[in-house]
């Protein structure tokens, strides 16, 4: 397979792997590739570029996604995007949500091949980077496999050889972002043709993944995989990446140790003026199904969003976890 770098992404995922979670999440996997949420162009060009883009230097390698549909804004984000330091550009056509859908992107694009290759062609121009597509296997009643195999080839056409695909089609009208995550049946079998008809390209395969076992019995067929709500519910997940998808050797890292790797970056964000809340609603996960899991979320939830909550909040929640671990079983 090629392109081993992309064997695991955590996929982008709006209002959640935003650069506090991308921090969290890096601290247990040097090798994953993250991804931003979904940036508009619009939002580059004419809102708040930093907050948007900054991230930090340890988030490496970090993709910048983009939501649009001008060659000529793409192509100004995505050399942007490169000034800021990110290590690959990916553009969104595979978001059904209404707001998207009245921007002309999204999965939407996928009725449009032209045009995305055309903004692929255009970003190339402004950027060394890798400029990547995320796609649905189909969208509304376009879903048979000569629909989704001339997209692909009109957009690989244009340059573009990495393609993350969700096996799932888009319903533009009728079904909420949720529900497209969920309704539409999983049509594996589609990406796996697509690798084998197109095996010059990395095919990387999302969708409905909850195991690292099954993540490696997809990579007996495709280049790679990524994973959206498993990781940021069950983030302890990341810890065995390296080892199990990289063959890396395996590193013992405890949830508590990945706590405290946390604080220091933590306290110098909240220094910055961040508040708590931002960073700690998307360490919640960590602990799931673990003695003291409960008390953990609820010491958080119950006092992060209080004016001046610190790093000490966490380190009580901490305490909440070490207490049950030493408490005996009854």
């Amino acid at each position: 397979m090629t392109d081993i770098e992309r064997k695991f992404c955590v996929a982008p995922m709006m209002d959640w792997t935003d650069r506090h979670c991308r921090f969290f999440l890096r601290l247990m996997s040097r090798r994953a590739w993250l991804y931003t949420e979904m940036v508009t162009t619009g939002a580059i060009i004419h809102g708040d570029r930093e907050r948007h883009l900054r991230f930090h230097p340890g988030e490496h390698p970090v993709a910048l996604q983009l939501g649009g549909s001008e060659p000529e804004d793409l192509a100004r984000c995505a050399e942007i995007g490169t000034a800021y330091g990110y290590d690959e550009i990916n553009l969104n056509c595979g978001c059904p949500s209404d707001r998207v859908q009245e921007g002309r992107f999204g999965a939407c694009l996928m009725k449009e091949p032209e045009r995305v290759a055309a903004a692929v062609a255009a970003m190339r121009r402004a950027t060394h980077l890798p400029v990547t597509v995320k796609t649905r296997i189909g969208v509304d009643e376009s879903e048979d496999y000569v629909f989704l195999k001339q997209f692909i080839e009109t957009v690989a056409a244009a340059g573009c050889t990495i393609f993350v695909v969700h096996a799932r089609k888009a319903w533009l009208k009728g079904l909420s972002p949720k529900e497209n995550r969920e309704i539409p049946p999983l049509q594996y079998e589609v990406v796996h043709r697509l690798k084998r008809e197109f095996p010059q390209l990395t095919i990387v395969l999302n969708g409905g993944l909850k195991t690292l076992d099954a993540c490696a019995d997809q990579m007996q067929e495709l280049d790679g995989v990524m994973l959206g709500r498993e990781v940021y519910e069950n983030p302890y997940l990341m810890s065995q990446v390296d080892s199990r998808i990289y063959g890396e050797p395996a590193v013992e890292l405890t949830r508590p140790a990945v706590i405290e790797a946390l604080l220091d970056y933590v306290d110098r964000e909240l220094a910055a003026g961040a508040h708590l809340n931002h960073i700690s609603r998307h360490i919640l996960g960590l602990f799931r199904g673990q003695p003291g899991g409960r008390a953990f979320r609820r010491v958080i939830s119950q006092n992060a969003t209080r004016p001046g909550a610190g790093s000490d909040v966490i380190r009580a929640a901490l305490a909440e976890v070490e207490a049950a671990t030493l408490r005996p079983a009854a």
